[in-house]
């Protein structure tokens, strides 16, 4: 059963979309560079444990510097990962940022501003490996990552706008399922 961490101010569950409004100056962040910790951006949850595969796809209409919206997969407050898109100058980024006590931070630039993108996440041990997709049948590594293992992780969709106030994004067919 999922549930919210940090439950938006507006949201809708209908089959298998989940429409959401983010709060205003929400994020997820830990210190590095800007030398603040937040932790109230919106996150939708499940728990797994082992090795797990977590896939979604989602449009947001991003407006505000950092708009983001993606995947988290989270032990506890000092060590998570957040992945996706964040709005950086007008374009699109892909995105994925590693905290472990301190968050790093890296990006890519999406072609033409792409009005879907398809995640899919897979844990396997120690290791998180972040695919994205612009048509959903072809992915590209954005990143592998270490998570600490043997550890019960929530994993879910995250969502957030750091300077803005909110914004909608359209998450669908977000599944888990059992890595093989």
């Amino acid at each position: 059963m999922m549930q919210w961490y940090n439950e938006p101010p507006q949201w809708k569950l209908e089959n298998s979309m989940l429409t959401v409004t983010t709060g205003a100056k929400t994020d997820f962040w830990r210190t590095t560079h800007y030398g603040f910790i937040r932790d109230d951006g919106h996150f939708y949850y499940q728990t797994a444990e082992g090795d797990f595969v977590f896939t979604t796809q989602f449009t947001g209409q991003y407006r505000n510097l950092y708009d983001q919206a993606g995947v988290m997969l989270r032990v506890d407050e000092q060590n998570w990962i957040k992945c996706g898109v964040e709005f950086v100058e007008g374009v699109q980024q892909a995105s994925v940022v590693v905290t472990r006590q301190f968050s790093d931070w890296s990006v890519t630039p999406l072609p033409q501003n792409p009005p879907t993108i398809w995640l899919k996440v897979k844990r396997s041990g120690d290791a998180v490996e972040v695919f994205y997709s612009l048509d959903g049948s072809h992915y590209t590594l954005l990143r592998l990552a270490y998570l600490p293992p043997d550890k019960p992780v929530q994993v879910g969709i995250m969502c957030a706008s750091p300077q803005g106030a909110g914004f909608t994004v359209h998450f669908d067919h977000f599944q888990l399922t059992t890595a093989e």
